[in-house]
């Protein structure tokens, strides 16, 4: 290890080897990019011609991480409400047979001493023969809750068993980040099941805690500016808060009334392009976006209850809010020319919305949200970089480093010399430590570490995952979804392939054996 004046040490990652696994399925390699998110802010074009034919009639992006242009549909289909299944019993495979998924069983009699413990999540639910992306994965109490097509599913995190599905109608078109703090959500989904031509008009409140739908409703659209097809969604408290098109509004989950318009400001000069939620509702707008040179962000944080403005922050000509990293604080990413992020910072702002602090990490070799250059999906889907305890930690490729929020400098940080394909921070913890999530590779599995201020030095093992596992979690986690609760990490994959023959895991979650670690 080489140490220098700064916090900033080398190490070498670890290499298990991994044992001849019958079980692994074949194939695994390097996914493909990941799909961007959701909805994208208009270019000065695009926004001119939604502005000249009312809802528009042409898009950027898809949820499923084809950009295409669609045709805008008349179609406003009123969907019934769905239904609560009992878990689907299992059935023979399907032709072609898929790749071989280990069994929990499996891999359980090839774990090794000091291996973390295990489940898998083989779902087998017909999905179209193409690339369909996962939602938003939700822990809820003791249970691991994800939308994927057509389905809310819930896995008991002990054991990943399944304890309810909910069948919906049409697929899921956009799902927030958080649920309420009684574990309710609201989903969005397609008016038809259809490739093109959809709307993303069609909202279904589902209590993530007993698997029970509730009220479903159709949104309106006037034709100005209010039209669904691009999304973006957010719950905080007990509001969900929609941007449809060029506007946003505000509803009560519990019931389904409409609250309030999210106010407009500065109409025909700045729109409301995403929102963020949690403990506090944030939204970002477009503005001046006809100049791409002196475009910029606003961020305001609204009252969910009443709609009130709170506070505003405005961005410097030129540069954008690209990801929410943290509510409360309040911590964003700032990036001029959001189509490069190759020029970003990361921005803490005070209670008041005034900047407190911001960092320029690039001069450590860090990128926007990990080498992601999409700036333009939804506002809370920056896997690399997590808030708290007055740190920002910020991981990468081959990298992972903390930051305190109030001086900017750097506490600590770690460099791989080895090939590395991802560290992802997952908590900050005692004494300006961090739990980080070291991907692995197809040969080799990962672990979980923590690290403080001394860098490798104070590197201690929290899980080592399963050689038995190494390929399916390379596979899901170089694009994917990870959460990370108690001494439990779930990783689910950023889609799913439609293609038997491509078949992967939907789910995968380590556990701390007691018997291997100290507490």
């Amino acid at each position: 290890m080489s140490q220098s004046n700064e916090p900033w040490y080398r190490h070498r990652p670890p290499s298990w080897p991994v044992p001849e696994n019958p079980y692994a399925p074949e194939g695994y390699g390097p996914p493909p990019p990941p799909p961007r998110r959701r909805r994208r802010p208009l270019l000065a074009g695009v926004l001119a011609l939604l502005l000249l034919v009312g809802t528009g009639a042409y898009l950027l992006g898809e949820r499923s991480g084809a950009a295409r242009a669609r045709a805008e549909s008349d179609a406003s289909k009123t969907t019934a409400p769905p239904k609560t299944t009992a878990p689907p019993k299992k059935t023979a495979s399907p032709t072609p047979s898929p790749s071989r998924i280990p069994t929990t069983a499996e891999i359980a009699r090839q774990r090794r001493a000091g291996e973390a413990g295990a489940w898998i999540v083989d779902d087998r639910t017909d999905l179209p023969h193409r690339t369909i992306p996962t939602e938003d994965l939700w822990i809820i109490g003791g249970t691991a809750v994800q939308a994927v097509y057509k389905r809310v599913v819930a896995h008991r995190l002990s054991d990943g068993a399944q304890l309810w599905s909910v069948d919906l109608p049409t697929p899921v078109c956009e799902t927030p980040v958080n649920a309420t703090p009684d574990g309710k959500v609201v989903i969005v989904l397609k008016n038809v099941e259809a490739w093109t031509g959809t709307r993303c008009n069609q909202l279904q409140m589902i209590d993530l805690r007993t698997g029970r739908a509730g009220w479903h409703k159709q949104l309106a659209e006037t034709g100005s500016g209010d039209g669904t097809i691009m999304v973006d969604s957010a719950v905080s408290g007990g509001t969900f808060a929609i941007v449809q098109s060029l506007k946003a509004s505000a509803y009560k989950v519990a019931d389904g009334r409409k609250l309030y318009d999210i106010p407009m400001e500065d109409p025909g000069k700045c729109y409301p392009g995403r929102v963020a939620g949690g403990s506090r509702l944030l939204v970002v707008a477009d503005c001046a976006i006809a100049s791409m040179d002196k475009a910029y962000s606003r961020l305001r944080e609204i009252d969910p209850a009443t709609g009130k403005v709170r506070w505003r922050f405005r961005a410097a000509p030129g540069w954008h809010v690209g990801q929410v990293l943290s509510v409360d604080p309040v911590v964003i990413t700032s990036v001029r020319k959001e189509a490069i992020a190759k020029d970003w910072r990361v921005v803490a702002l005070g209670p008041d919305g005034k900047v407190r602090r911001t960092i320029d990490a690039r001069g450590k070799g860090f990128t926007h949200c990990g080498d992601s250059v999409d700036t333009s999906g939804n506002a809370q889907s920056c896997r690399e970089a997590v808030v708290g305890g007055g740190l920002v930690l910020l991981g990468g490729t081959d990298r992972v480093g903390a930051y305190d929020l109030g001086t900017g400098k750097l506490v600590w940080g770690v460099k791989a010399e080895e090939t590395s394909y991802g560290y992802y921070p997952l908590r900050v913890g005692p004494g300006r430590t961090g739990a980080v999530y070291q991907l692995g590779t197809l040969k080799s599995p990962g672990r979980v570490f923590r690290v403080g201020p001394g860098g490798a030095s104070t590197i201690k093992d929290l899980l080592r995952l399963p050689a038995s596992t190494a390929k399916a979690e390379f596979g899901m986690g170089v694009v994917g979804e990870n959460a990370y609760v108690g001494d439990r990490l779930v990783i689910t994959p950023k889609s799913l392939s439609g293609d038997d023959a491509q078949h992967e895991p939907r789910m995968l979650s380590f556990a701390r054996d007691p018997a291997s670690f100290a507490p």
